[in-house]
């Protein structure tokens, strides 16, 4: 694992600053400036420019605390923003200082949010990433297994310390790999001929093998390494470091110790707690402990719908017609809630038609439509939890992986003869999934692959409905993915005719607009 800080926000001021002597320096002392001068004026140059050099140096300002702390001045002081800006940038320790009164002793934790970092995240399991991208406020880019053509790198758990069992869990991650090239080798030629118009040209054959890529991939393990950019403000950084450092995982224990040591001495007076805390290191044993006191059934893995609605808002075209109304017109929201019941169905289809007008698949719909909220009760591969996870605004409650809630298995591999293939070395997997499971429980999902299973409540608004399935419901999306977002909008569509009328991949959503409006 590599944890590399590759950048953070400065005070503009201060770049133009170092600019501004950058430029100085190549005027001065280019050779043709240079040679013009005598010797006294190029001492006299030199000297100039070392004590601007100094000065620059002793300022010690090439920090985000600078902005936090202007920025945490600007509710109790009559000074401009940028005035204070200034100060904070001339006296960096009595901004320090600052800081650590308001975000610590006062416990305004929000001045934090206006230092950001950038990280590169080298050579973390697909399972470590999990927990990484759970984190809501918090940007992501990670290498994608669906265009990428991963090599033979995973990730060794330090919990396996025996070492015939370290040395099994190699060799059936090794074989996990040897699977997957032998899948893309053999479901390139067969993506090719499926699509014989768009091989004939070069242009084309990258889309192509990417096919190949993304159901080769199901087979490979959890435990394979990846790669990622990392954005957030200090306090997401705070809480990720602490959480990291309560997690059982030694792997997720050291990414959030090399997150902290990359990160803290450039911005000591924002990131401090980062020791977790009891409810942190505790909660999830005294839950279980106070389970198991409980008359709980016996876990449940019979053949279910992979996709159930498990509630939505009533009356779901009222509440949102009612929100605009009360977001529109001066009365209280009960009285707007009547009045939208006593609408007939030509009315409200003519106020929605009024709502949508104008609207493109880029285009957010109304907040209003974040008064209907649903629940989803998902059972998903690895693989298209992957994706599902990206949509951190969304609630996302995850069971453990289970092995007896059976694979998502690529269409593709049954085509081209390989779904034996492919069950035997998911068998391997999970052989030893078992003896981790008895042994090392705490590592035993490494070994498990993409195409295995979990249970998840996905819970969400009608908003962020519209921009989930305009993504994932497009013709671009990922199959896995994309015929779960299908079975979602069928389950909605009967409850939210009006509100829901313009639900559509990006793709389908110039038919949808139009077929809405056709009279």
């Amino acid at each position: 694992m590599k944890i590399i800080l590759s950048g953070y926000n400065l005070d503009i001021e201060t770049l133009k600053e170092l600019r501004q002597f950058v430029e100085q320096v190549y005027s001065q002392l280019s050779p043709e400036a240079f040679q013009k001068l005598g010797e006294e004026e190029r001492n006299a140059t030199l000297h100039r420019l070392y004590q601007q050099a100094s000065e620059l140096h002793l300022r010690d300002n090439l920090t985000p605390e600078t902005l936090s702390a202007a920025y945490a001045r600007i509710s109790r002081s009559p000074k401009a923003v940028d005035e204070l800006r200034e100060i904070a940038r001339r006296e960096v320790d009595r901004a320090r200082k600052s800081n650590r009164n308001i975000i610590f002793g006062l416990g305004h934790s929000s001045v934090a949010e206006h230092a950001v970092f950038n990280f590169d995240v080298l050579g973390v399991s697909r399972l470590a990433v999990e927990f990484i991208e759970h984190f809501r406020l918090a940007s992501f880019t990670e290498k994608s297994q669906r265009y990428v053509l991963f090599q033979d790198e995973y990730h060794i758990p330090e919990e396996i310390t025996h070492p015939e069992l370290r040395r099994e869990y190699q060799q059936v991650v090794q074989k996990l790999f040897a699977a997957y090239h032998h899948l893309y080798a053999s479901l390139r030629p067969y993506v090719f001929e499926k699509f014989p118009q768009l091989a004939r040209e070069k242009k084309n054959h990258s889309q192509l093998e990417g096919l190949a890529k993304e159901d080769a991939r199901y087979i490979t393990p959890l435990a394979t390494q990846t790669q990622l950019g990392m954005t957030l403000n200090a306090r997401s950084l705070e809480h990720m470091i602490a959480r990291g450092l309560a997690h059982p995982l030694k792997e997720i224990q050291a990414f959030a110790n090399a997150l902290y040591q990359e990160a803290a001495h450039h911005a000591p007076s924002l990131i401090k707690y980062t020791e977790p805390t009891d409810y942190l290191r505790y909660k999830e044993t005294d839950i279980q402990i106070a389970l198991q006191s409980l008359p709980l059934p016996g876990a449940a893995f019979s053949e279910e719908e992979d996709v159930r609605l498990l509630e939505i808002t009533p009356e779901a075209d009222v509440q949102v017609l009612a929100s605009v109304l009360f977001h529109f017109h001066h009365v209280p929201f009960s009285r707007a809630l009547h009045t939208a019941r006593q609408l007939t169905a030509r009315q409200k289809q003519e106020l929605f038609r009024s709502i949508f007008r104008h609207i493109n698949p880029w285009d957010s719909v109304l907040r209003e439509f974040e008064n209907v909220t649903m629940t989803f009760e998902l059972t998903i591969s690895a693989s298209c939890f992957g994706q599902l996870k990206r949509h951190r605004m969304a609630t996302i409650i995850p069971q453990d992986y289970h092995p007896a809630l059976g694979l998502t298995i690529p269409e593709a591999i049954e085509a081209v003869g390989l779904k034996d293939f492919f069950l035997e070395h998911v068998s391997l997997a999970e052989s030893l999934y078992r003896k981790l499971a008895q042994e090392i429980p705490e590592a035993k999902n490494y070994i498990l692959t993409n195409a295995h299973r979990r249970r998840v409540l996905f819970r969400l608004n009608l908003r962020e409905l519209y921009h989930f399935l305009r993504l994932r419901e497009d013709h671009h999306a990922q199959w896995d993915i994309r015929q779960i977002a299908e079975k979602m909008h069928g389950l909605v569509q009967k409850e939210i005719p009006f509100a829901g009328a313009l639900l559509a991949g990006k793709d389908r959503f110039p038919e949808t607009y139009r077929n809405f409006f056709r009279n």
